[in-house]
């Protein structure tokens, strides 16, 4: 049962990242229009092509290949780790993680970059950098798998 949850959340992640993808590249045109003030300056869409690692680190060494296949990888492994797993909290969060790993992987085959597009600011902070709805799961997910981790530890 595990593997089901965390393989439908893992779906979800995956399908809402692609769609939320397909709606600011296709239907909105961020990549000509660049910026689309939502509600400013605590959202704006800011058309970002990520070839690099978070906040567009390492971006000038080439390693495409190498970003799509750490997630598979990753993927891999976190599937086989919550195989046994008991309960909701972790499998729906590794899914979410997956989901969103497999997004980004994906955006790279495709697009040779990771679509990033969500910029949020506030308080006269410019926030310089962009992100996706995969990195929303990613770290959702992973603060998730933290507590899960250690709710399991406290009742051992």
């Amino acid at each position: 049962m595990p593997m089901l949850r965390m393989a439908v959340s893992a779906l979800i992640a995956l399908s809402l990242d692609l769609f939320s993808e397909f709606v600011i590249i296709h239907w909105l045109d961020l990549p000509s229009v660049h910026i689309i003030h939502v509600w400013p300056p605590y959202l704006n869409f800011v058309m970002a092509w990520n070839t690099g690692i978070d906040f567009g680190l390492l971006s000038n060494y080439g390693g495409r290949w190498l970003l799509v296949a750490f997630p598979i990888a990753v993927s891999l492994g976190l599937t086989a780790w919550v195989r046994n797993k008991r309960g909701w909290i972790l499998p729906l969060a590794t899914g979410a993680v997956v989901g969103g790993a497999l997004g980004n992987a994906f955006d790279r085959v495709i697009y040779g970059a990771v679509v990033d597009y969500l910029n949020m600011g506030c308080c006269g902070i410019n926030n310089p950098y962009s992100f996706n709805v995969a990195d929303v799961l990613i770290t959702c997910g992973t603060v998730f798998i933290a507590i899960g981790i250690g709710r399991d530890r406290r009742e051992s």
